[in-house]
């Protein structure tokens, strides 16, 4: 007798997830919105990195990106199609406060205003990030987060916002990824704002998180009823169980994971001697930092494994970015892994292990989890690939709630296709196609299947 064939990946049903586990996608403003000489909003400092030729590989830039300034309501009816009960999408800090500081843009807000309506009309939660990125211009020429000016600064636009949309808006995002802005940004320079400070980046990191810190207090003072933040974590695997990649992959992990989870929600960064690179009363910032959040977003896409500096090892890169070699770590390959068109490797498992890891580092200072990104780059409309990514790493979490992470919410990255950093527009995560020509969308076979799953949930 002839088995019967195996099933395909998505063909199963989804685990059961809790009644009122949170449904959404995800986007960011410089990524998708576009309209960037238009409302009177200023210029950010993606506008100004992209301006540099050579620094977006295919020399473009997000000055029209998905059209979304002008297609909202269009973009808007596709989450109600799709069944999302909430989207994340971040607030443009240049469309409000042009300098940073200062005279608010009216029109700016008067866009959020009538997409926050739009998203309720819909009966989508709207979920707003204050930060992904787009520091305005103005501010980074003043030294931007590297300057403990700007946290404040951060707090101030906070409070703009909030006082505008407050009313309707009962949850909030601070800060996206501070990590990739502290590491990519200021670190290596292949993100805005283009520094290559190596680890004098660290102060980047502090006034971030002080940042946080001090917008969690205006939101909180503009009743806001759920806050959390947004970073990215991922597993380090050491590249050997000998002593010299065991530290490597320590201290990789250090920058990546503990420098921002640590204190957020111990109140104590994770090494003495890096908290003594950090500007300022880190002792009183700190308690600032670590105020009770009421979500831990979590951003997820990969593992790293990591080595020490070995000129005979084979090369690899860090999803794309070259490391330099002076830095006492080095990527590693993983091998025997489905890749996605990034290149990024595929390893659902490890958002189990993150996801339990935190649960046992952190114990009860770990708030409900909510995974506010996790998505991967596939080209075409009809995506298998995507269908099977989705599919793997929701049973993954689903695995880490039955082990007993307090999980309450997943965001799928992203909606649409859309300007993907120094990438350019050539990796595409969305759900739904963007014919970047036309902006015509199109949703995706992963649309159609993340829907039906939605469906089957209810």
């Amino acid at each position: 007798m002839t088995p019967p064939p195996h099933p395909s990946p998505g063909s199963l049903p989804l685990p059961r997830f809790p009644a009122d586990f949170l449904w959404g996608v995800s986007t960011s403003a410089q990524q998708i919105e576009g309209a960037v000489a238009e409302d009177g909003r200023g210029r950010s400092v993606w506008d100004a990195f992209t301006a540099v030729p050579g620094r977006v590989k295919d020399g473009s830039d997000s000055a029209v990106a998905t059209g979304h300034y002008h297609r909202y309501r269009e973009d808007v009816a596709l989450l109600a199609e799709l069944g999302a009960d909430a989207y994340r999408f971040s607030v443009s800090w240049p469309r409000v406060l042009p300098g940073g500081t200062g005279p608010v843009n009216a029109a700016g807000l008067d866009f959020y205003d009538r997409l926050v309506d739009e998203l309720l009309a819909a009966g989508v939660q709207p979920l707003p990030t204050l930060y992904h990125w787009d520091t305005p211009l103005p501010l980074e020429e003043a030294g931007g987060w590297l300057s403990r000016d700007t946290a404040h600064a951060f707090a101030a636009y906070a409070d703009t916002v909030a006082a505008r949309l407050g009313d309707r808006v009962p949850r909030w995002i601070t800060l996206n990824e501070p990590a990739e802005v502290t590491l990519l940004g200021y670190g290596l320079g292949v993100h805005a704002p283009g520094k290559k400070l190596l680890f004098d980046a660290l102060p980047a990191a502090h006034h971030q998180l002080l940042g946080h810190g001090l917008a969690l207090q205006a939101l909180r003072a503009r009743g806001a009823r759920e806050i959390g933040i947004a970073n990215s974590h991922g597993p380090t695997w050491p590249a050997s169980e000998d002593g010299a990649d065991r530290g490597a992959a320590d201290l990789y992990d250090l920058l990546l994971n503990r420098l921002f989870a640590d204190p957020l929600l111990l109140g104590r960064y994770p090494d003495e001697e890096l908290a003594a690179l950090l500007p300022g009363p880190v002792a009183e910032d700190l308690k600032v930092i670590s105020q009770p959040l009421d979500r831990y977003g979590v951003n997820y896409y990969q593992p790293t494994k990591v080595g020490a500096p070995d000129p005979a090892a084979p090369a690899a890169d860090l999803g794309g970015i070259a490391l330099p070699p002076e830095l006492p770590f080095a990527p590693r390959e993983i091998a025997d892994r489905p890749r996605t068109a990034f290149g990024w490797p595929v390893v659902p498992e490890a958002l189990t292990e993150l996801l339990t890891g935190f649960r046992d580092r952190y114990g009860a200072a770990l708030p409900p989890v909510v995974i506010t990104e996790n998505g991967c780059s596939y080209d075409g409309v009809e995506d298998p690939e995507r269908i099977a990514f989705l599919d793997a790493h929701l049973r993954a979490l689903h695995e880490a709630m039955t082990a007993g992470v307090d999980v309450r919410g997943y965001f799928v990255w992203s909606l649409l296709d859309n300007f993907e950093w120094a990438e350019g527009y050539a990796q595409r995560f969305g759900l739904v196609h963007v014919d970047y020509a036309t902006l015509t969308r199109t949703p995706k076979a992963s649309f159609h299947w993340l829907r039906d799953a939605l469906r089957a949930q209810r």
